[in-house]
């Protein structure tokens, strides 16, 4: 009998091992959160420079060595004065530190350097967190050495040593307050830069954005806000888009028309109606401008049934319209819901950047040629062919804006 009870039952032994097993896992959680956290708090200029001074920022088979914190060159004072060396061969590099890894603090960091005078005996090098393949290509052409804490670099020493090192993983990623500007509502902010190139401030490009937002004026959707515009246009100016010297620019419109089709998603849709209408000495798209103002509801083509108003292609018979509430849009509309031979298709949804920007022509309401474009990119390669002849309106018009 005490023997019996001495053994542990199966059952016991089986939720000891998930009892230890969860442990385990939470224990290792734990472990990456800290190792994340810790990664976030080294990212400072001091410690920067106190990896420096314990030898651990290196380029194989270069090694550096920290000679001196802030030296100060044609009257600016740098980061630090290193020595890179392999072998026999050393060589003093004038360093500039950023704790970020943007396309802005990548420019910031060379621009410095570039316009400094230093003597013979110095050359330029930038350290930042992470440095990319096209980055570092950049530096070899600029002739500034750069190394990362991730294990690429590019150090050149004039007759002396080369050495160029990419593929290792980004350590330090950016971590965004708003994680994807070029995607959903927040999409608005840059997609009102390529409508109006220049603003004075940016409560001028808020007031802007709801202005032009369909669901905001006639639907009682929230106004996009103040922080909201803040947020998106700071990654902007990081990713070198935007300029706000003296006023708020737009630099590369191309690019930020590449950005938004990377991360461009079709709307979701919560009601398809395919419909015939009846119609009698008035043609479908006054009925449909009319039903829209008779039921208060906003509506707007599709960007593949806009086409037309910005590129030369024909589309079908089949008219396409976003509109929040489908099934209201078609009371007191005559005709008939159908699958066979339908000519108007209704598409419920309220996703805001449909709506943005739509064009008013006609009595009817358009959708803007950056919606244009962002649907006939990802359509079939007519589509695509005519989405160039969209990308082409669109960067004349922003051209024509330019100040």
């Amino acid at each position: 009998m005490l023997l019996e009870a001495s053994i542990p039952k199966s059952g016991t032994r089986e939720r000891d091992v998930r009892l230890i097993c969860l442990a385990k896992f939470l224990i290792y959680g734990i472990f990456l959160i800290r190792k994340m956290n810790e990664f976030r708090k080294q990212l400072t200029q001091a410690s920067i420079l106190e990896r420096l001074r314990a030898r651990e920022i290196t380029l194989s088979p270069l090694t550096l060595r920290l000679l001196r914190t802030e030296p100060r060159f044609d009257g600016r004072t740098l980061d630090a004065l290193v020595e890179a060396s392999w072998k026999n061969c050393k060589a003093k590099f004038v360093v500039e530190f950023k704790t970020l890894s943007t396309p802005k603090a990548f420019q910031d960091a060379t621009n410095t350097l570039r316009t400094l005078s230093l003597p013979k005996d110095c050359l330029p090098m930038v350290i930042l967190p992470f440095l990319s393949e096209d980055q570092l290509q950049k530096l070899e052409q600029e002739g500034i050495s750069g190394i990362d804490l991730c294990g690429n670099g590019f150090v050149s020493a004039p007759n002396k040593f080369s050495v160029f090192r990419t593929g290792a993983k980004n350590k330090f990623p950016t971590y965004a307050p708003i994680k994807n500007i070029y995607q959903k509502n927040t999409s608005m902010v840059g997609r009102v830069l390529l409508a109006q190139s220049a603003y004075d401030t940016v409560q001028a490009i808020r007031t802007e954005i709801n202005q032009r937002n369909l669901l905001v004026k006639r639907w009682g959707r929230t106004p996009m806000t103040l922080a909201t515009v803040s947020k998106a246009l700071k990654r902007l100016e990081e990713d070198l888009i935007i300029d706000r010297s003296n006023e708020i620019r737009l630099l590369q419109p191309e690019r930020l028309l590449e950005k938004l089709n990377q991360n461009f998603k079709p709307p979701q849709l919560t009601n398809r109606i395919r419909f015939k209408p009846d119609m009698q000495g008035i043609t479908l798209y006054e009925a449909l401008g009319q039903q829209s103002e008779k039921m208060n509801l906003p509506i707007t083509a599709t960007g593949a049934s806009s086409v037309s108003q910005y590129a030369v292609m024909q589309r079908g018979d089949v008219v396409s319209v976003y509109c929040p509430r489908a099934a209201s849009l078609l009371e007191g509309l005559p005709g008939s819901q159908t699958d066979r031979f339908p000519n108007l298709e209704i598409l419920e949804t309220t996703d805001e950047t449909v709506y943005f920007d739509a064009r008013q022509k006609g009595g009817f309401t358009w959708a803007s040629p950056i919606q244009v474009f962002l649907e006939l990119v990802t359509g079939d390669k007519r589509d695509q062919e005519t989405a160039v002849q969209v990308k082409d309106y669109l960067l004349s018009s922003v051209r024509q804006l330019e100040p």
